[in-house]
């Protein structure tokens, strides 16, 4: 059984976590395989939304859910949010489980971020402070700590040895803290992890595979963002792109099956780096307005913009997507006219392709279509649809070719409507 994988194709919030909670029922197992606490999955039902940062959205289900080894840890955020799902009825001791090989979040982590993030001056990345970055950067360094290294005897000598580098480095950076609190939290909440099942993850995601259990893997943040291949340096510190998901579970390109692309009707971004149909008038903050653009994480207002087809048809093209639910549709519903970016012009020149240079001066290239200016969002049939909405759907489809396969009305689980 091919793994189904679900990943952001802008830069992040595009309604990931409603998209795996809408899916799960299709699923034995759901799996997070890169990211941290720095993506936040909004999940909306019963009148109430919930929003993750670590543990896979499908745990309100009754799936297995495993955090893979791709994943870098906070045990004090992972700890809270445990506790939040408690509160709420959930036993996530019963359906989650750990990857052995995730490394973890130190307290000097989150301090180096900041004190990174402060030195960069007017060059901030826009980080959101929760160490992300200098955990991956140990990690590719070879000196982090993973999850399976909470079970090891000399456990103690080897983070002790990583946070006196870490301390070094904070004293390049002249930068005052006071560890004593969080680093106490820190190792109470390392005995709280070792209640879940701690599992070579790799192993665990092929036997589910050879009996034919179904699986959907869920990404964090989005393909914009990718180390690689997204707006470098404003992006994250892992692959978010569907190379991330092999490396990040432990499975072969050939195991992947659907990839199912989240894209919202119009863009946003969250922090610095360059975004081409990023609009500074009425209609951005009628966009921001409507839908509470704030991100879920941070509570940073989110920058808002028209949807950008070329950047779509770029990450549509790296990660080879089969279907696009498209969210947040109803947020148009009061416009006019919509206009849709399909190329750019750069130093005179028309382009459908991103440029290398994030610097380079970008003017947006739009088509403008109709609106269908009627509330969509308390539709639940196809057929429901104004003409003009179906219009807009076919645009989208006929340049990236991909079809739509879910409309998202709201951020409910049954605000959605089945396009095939």
């Amino acid at each position: 059984m091919k793994i189904d994988v679900l990943l952001g194709l802008q830069w992040g919030d595009e309604g990931k976590g409603k998209g795996v909670d809408l899916l799960t029922p299709n699923y034995d197992v759901i799996t997070r395989f890169q990211g941290g606490p720095n993506a936040g999955h909004s999940l909306e039902f019963h009148g109430k939304k919930h929003v993750l940062h670590l543990i896979p959205s499908g745990i309100f289900h009754d799936s297995i859910n495993l955090i893979g080894n791709g994943v870098v840890i906070d045990p004090v955020r992972f700890r809270t949010e445990i506790e939040n799902l408690q509160k709420l009825g959930v036993d996530p001791f019963k359906k989650l489980l750990i990857s052995r090989k995730a490394h973890l979040i130190l307290p000097t982590h989150r301090i180096l971020d900041a004190a990174i993030e402060e030195a960069k001056g007017k060059e901030k990345i826009g980080s959101t402070l929760r160490g992300i970055g200098p955990t991956y950067r140990d990690k590719i360094g070879r000196d982090g700590l993973r999850v399976g290294d909470i079970e090891t005897i000399d456990f103690k000598t080897k983070y002790e040895k990583l946070k006196a580098k870490h301390e070094l480095l904070l004293n390049q950076y002249n930068f005052s803290y006071d560890i004593a609190k969080d680093e106490e939290e820190w190792m109470d909440s390392l005995e709280f992890m070792k209640r879940f099942e701690l599992v070579n993850s790799e192993y665990r995601i092929n036997e589910y595979m050879e009996k034919d259990k179904k699986i959907l893997a869920e990404g964090a943040q989005g393909s914009l963002l990718d180390v690689d291949f997204g707006s470098y340096p404003f992006v994250t510190s892992s692959n978010t792109t569907i190379g991330g998901a092999c490396t990040g579970m432990g499975i072969a390109p050939q195991a992947i099956g659907n990839v199912i692309g989240i894209v919202k009707a119009y863009c946003t971004r969250v922090g610095s780096g360059p975004f081409p149909s990023e609009l500074h008038d009425e209609a951005g903050q009628q966009l921001r307005d409507q839908c509470a653009e704030y991100g879920s994480t941070t509570g940073r207002p989110r920058r808002c913009g028209w949807l950008d087809l070329v950047a779509l048809k770029y990450v549509v093209m790296l990660n080879g997507v089969t279907e696009i639910i498209l969210t947040k549709a109803d947020v148009l519903d009061e416009f006019e006219t919509i206009k849709i970016c399909t190329s750019y012009m750069i130093n005179g020149k028309e382009t459908s392709e991103l440029p290398f240079d994030i610097n380079a001066k970008i003017e947006p290239v739009y088509s403008t279509l109709k609106g269908w200016n009627t509330q969509i969002k308390h539709m639940r049939k196809k057929e429901e649809l104004p003409a003009e909405f179906n219009e807009y759907l076919k645009f989208i489809e006929n340049y990236v070719k991909v079809p739509v396969s879910i409309v998202s009305v709201g951020p409910d689980r049954n605000a959605s409507i089945y396009m095939r």
